[in-house]
């Protein structure tokens, strides 16, 4: 066995313990619980940035992610293809809600919790490298690159050294000398797509036809519009914040992702990142906070996009505080005063989203297009799982590939309001995947082709097990599998309820 490699129950262990040392080094009560309530999905974000710069995924890798939990901080459960997605389009590095506040308590004091917060850090970015076989030396460089982002933050300078551990070091945050880090400037910056790249990347994806067409359009009228003020001419005004109206799994997130590049691309984005949130990532428990904790988020944003999902959760709350609308008002001060650096698309279901922008004057004067995602119909959803099979290496039987149109088509005509659209897909594709496995691992010398075909008895069979579970796991799928021959003339409604979530494969969630 390799020797840097750590399994998911150490890591673990590992991570819970110097969780658990640094809250308890933590006096201010104030300060415990936001670390308490942001520390977990915090370092899941740093994760999936560490192991995008790994040696390849594992189900190492999923246990581990799924074991980043202290307390009650339980995340629902990752499916390894939901993490493969994640890590393909990592988010971008930025620190913690918590840790403006650590800096700022420190600050004329001997104090030195953000420090001892970068040692966290550092431990932790280190444990989770070592998930790997063999621990990447790219994954442990930029995991340093983060701490020293970390440090500069809190006016430390950030420290450098050639040399990288050669085995994963036990967490311990008090005491021990800190392991020097790369500099974040000595990283070479990946090279960004060209716009073609972009525009061709959002003209392949599954459906979507009128969203592309509506896209096309407007990055025709932003580029016309940047070549007018480049000639001096006068510039119609123009709002770029945008309203992404649709069910989950419609590929919103996607194509915020492509929007934020193409602009940036053209020049109307200085950076060109996306910063993905919703209400929890904006709103705090206590008054005064939220407006700190959104400004934070509105700076992480500055020279890209900030997509913020299911956006109507913002809206006053029944029976609590309505610190939401501190949210509003902060983000829509920022449209104002970052005009020329900051776009926001707002997204969520159509209904819901038409009420939210609607309910207010500053919302409704500041968001004036909107983008449709439209329900994939069957022949796009039958895209959809093919190309899941592809990019896993699986192959159908002729007689499945035969009885497939017919199933998806069902799926769309008989879904209802918990449509997930490509979440769906990818879930059938999960229970598939699972039975074929189990099948497989009971033959004694399994060929190639055992290995790579998925047969109508692997559909059957997973509709058993749909049917034979009254009581499903977050693993599972929750489509009820319902699948017949090209020639029958009534099929039976599928039961497409599944969390919401916005990904697809190859880029078109």
């Amino acid at each position: 066995m390799p020797q840097d490699r750590l399994d998911s129950k150490a890591i673990a262990q590992k991570y819970q313990a110097a969780i658990a040392t640094y809250r308890r080094q933590l006096a201010d009560p104030n300060l415990r619980l936001s670390f308490e309530q942001e520390a977990d999905a915090f370092f899941r974000r740093c994760a999936l940035g560490i192991w995008a710069r790994g040696n390849g995924l594992t189900q190492n890798h999923m246990a581990t992610y799924n074991a980043i939990c202290s307390g009650a901080n339980r995340p629902a459960k990752m499916l390894y293809l939901e993490l493969c997605a994640a890590v393909e389009d990592p988010p971008v590095f930025t620190p913690p809600g918590f840790y403006a506040q650590l800096v700022s308590a420190d600050r004329g004091t001997k104090r030195n919790r953000a420090g001892q917060f970068c040692e966290l850090c550092r431990l932790i970015f280190l444990l989770f490298a070592a998930a790997d076989d063999v621990m990447s030396p790219k994954a442990v460089e930029y995991g340093r690159a983060c701490v020293n982002q970390l440090l500069e933050a809190a006016g430390k300078p950030p420290v450098s050294s050639p040399e990288l551990p050669q085995q994963p070091e036990q967490p311990a945050v008090a005491g021990g000398e800190t392991e020097p880090a790369a500099s974040a400037g000595e990283q070479q910056e990946e090279p960004q797509p060209t716009l073609e790249e972009l525009m061709e990347e959002l003209n392949s994806l599954c459906g979507l036809e009128r969203v592309k067409k509506d896209v096309n359009s407007l990055v025709n009228l932003v580029k016309i519009r940047k070549l007018r003020e480049e000639q001096g001419l006068p510039i119609p005004p123009m709002s770029l914040h945008l309203v992404f109206m649709g069910n989950p799994g419609t590929g919103k997130t996607t194509v915020a992702r492509l929007l934020a590049g193409i602009y940036r691309a053209i020049g109307v984005l200085p950076k060109g990142q996306l910063i993905e949130v919703d209400r929890s990532g904006l709103v705090a428990g206590y008054v005064g906070q939220t407006a700190i904790q959104t400004q934070k988020v509105i700076q992480s944003a500055l020279g890209g996009i900030l997509f913020i999902d299911e956006a109507y959760a913002l809206a006053s709350q029944p029976g609590g505080n309505d610190f939401g609308q501190e949210a509003i008002d902060t983000i829509l001060k920022a449209m104002e005063d970052h005009r020329k650096e900051l776009v926001v698309i707002v997204a969520g279901y159509t209904n819901l989203m038409n009420r939210f922008i609607h309910s207010n004057p500053g919302l409704e004067s500041r968001f004036n297009k909107y983008l449709y995602f439209d329900d994939y119909e069957g022949e796009a959803l039958e895209s959809i799982f093919y190309s899941f099979c592809k990019k896993n290496g699986y192959e159908m039987e002729d007689k499945l590939k035969e009885r497939l149109p017919k199933f998806f088509r069902d799926l769309y005509e008989n879904r209802d309001e918990n449509f997930g659209n490509a979440r769906d897909v990818r879930n059938l594709f999960e229970v598939l995947v699972s039975v074929q496995s189990d099948r497989v691992a009971e033959l004694e010398n399994p060929t190639r082709d055992d290995l790579v075909y998925i047969t109508c008895a692997d559909f059957e069979q997973a509709e058993r097990n749909e049917n034979g579970d009254e009581e499903k796991t977050e693993n599972e799928s929750h489509i009820q599998l319902k699948l017949e021959s090209p020639e029958a003339e009534t099929t039976e409604p599928s039961d497409e309820n599944t969390e919401e979530t916005d990904h697809q494969p190859d880029g078109g969630q």
